[in-house]
């Protein structure tokens, strides 16, 4: 994996002394497959971050979220996870279109665990991949080409609550965000959202602060 790191990088492991330690790291513990355990941990998981990067070189980060099990390990070098109904923004999804290389960052918060791998990614739009996950606008497979085992030491531990009330049903419906209730919002909706919004009630811009400040979802 000679191209595992980048010029720069084996720069500042030259400065501060630490090449044979990312070596040692890189030969003991980086690989180019999914291990059954790793497949396993992502199985298990119920959200991840992503990395992306657009055609300027601007890098995004965005947390992924469904049922635990969203992301599917289908063989030891591919993933998929679908793209649920957003802010309409396709950041993520628009930077995959652009430049495919991505990086995710699975982690375990309560029994401090982190797992990092990267590859190249691309979006279907139909198929049986995108029928298996209902409500999902589009599904991303990864091809990976590097996955190890992070160090978990300043992972805080942390438990869970509840699962998000938004994820979609197994039809593939889901409760309408909270932030497109807002009445400033309703005229770049859909005419079907806007409808569940009148039922649900419109709300201001100030009562939708208050809704998230108080941490109130729905």
């Amino acid at each position: 994996m000679s191209d595992f790191f980048t010029a720069t990088q084996r720069k500042l492991q030259n400065e501060f002394g630490s090449t044979d330690l990312a070596d040692r790291i890189l030969e003991a513990a980086v690989d180019n497959a999914l291990s059954d355990q790793q497949a396993e941990f992502i199985h298990t998981r119920n959200m991840f971050y992503l990395a992306t990067i657009d055609e300027a070189g601007f890098p995004s980060c965005s947390y992924k979220g469904g049922n635990t099990g969203f992301v599917r390990v289908l063989n030891t070098n591919t993933i998929i996870f679908p793209d649920y109904n957003g802010n309409g923004m396709f950041m993520s999804m628009g930077n995959i279109e652009a430049q495919a290389k991505v990086g995710l960052l699975f982690v375990d918060y309560e029994r401090p665990q982190r797992l990092r791998l990267r590859g190249e990614a691309r979006c279907l739009r139909d198929g049986p991949m995108l029928d298996s996950y209902p409500g999902a606008n589009l599904v991303v497979e990864i091809t990976v080409e590097h996955v190890w085992v992070n160090c978990p030491r300043y992972v805080h531990r942390m438990q869970p609550l509840e699962t998000s009330p938004y994820l979609p049903k197994e039809d593939g419906t889901a409760t309408l965000a909270l932030w497109k209730r807002i009445d400033l919002m309703q005229d770049v909706l859909s005419e079907a959202e806007r409808e569940q919004a009148q039922v649900m009630g419109i709300l201001t811009i100030e009562e939708y602060g208050a809704y998230v400040a108080q941490g109130r979802l729905v």
